[in-house]
């Protein structure tokens, strides 16, 4: 199996997700990573356009899944349960094991399932490893830790041919 780092579609962040276009193109699961992508690390409440797009997605007939690395005692669990959305925390991305579980538990395919994240080394690639749709956002907030400057660094020119290929 070839590796891919490459995201299907990028978009500035959770909220400019169309979900009635994720539905129409057959979506029916969408796998979030918690940390900078839903919210900045060590945040523990939902912001209020957070929960409007989760309120759309069900709308849309699409269940919002918390797929976490997060390894903080109660952290997903406690952030799932203010969303009111099935979660797995320690997740394992980027193996594929954390992806089949969720689907397995929401009665989904990999074509019916798309996951969401700001890292291409975790949500992209584990995605991309489970054959799911892949969803990139950019990272709400860097600050605060040195390691995810050189991170995103080295993901940039990832991120950079992704955005290229989503355009067309």
């Amino acid at each position: 199996m070839a590796i891919s780092l490459l995201a299907d579609h990028v978009y500035p962040t959770v909220s400019d997700i169309d979900p009635k276009q994720l539905a129409a193109s057959g979506i029916r699961l969408l796998l979030a990573d918690l940390d900078n992508t839903l919210v900045p690390y060590g945040v523990l409440e939902p912001a209020q356009c957070v929960k409007d797009w989760r309120r759309d997605l069900t709308a849309a007939g699409i269940t919002l899944f918390l797929l976490s690395n997060s390894r903080k005692p109660g952290r997903p669990e406690a952030f799932a349960q203010k969303l009111d959305i099935p979660w797995i925390g320690h997740a394992g991305k980027p193996k594929a094991g954390g992806f089949y579980r969720a689907m397995e538990r929401m009665g989904c395919t990999p074509e019916e399932t798309a996951i969401v994240g700001d890292q291409i080394f975790t949500d992209i690639l584990g995605g991309n490893n489970a054959g799911v749709t892949t969803l990139l956002v950019e990272p709400i907030r860097l600050a605060g830790n040195p390691g995810r400057y050189v991170r995103y660094a080295v993901e940039w020119p990832f991120r950079a041919l992704a955005k290229q290929r989503s355009k067309k």
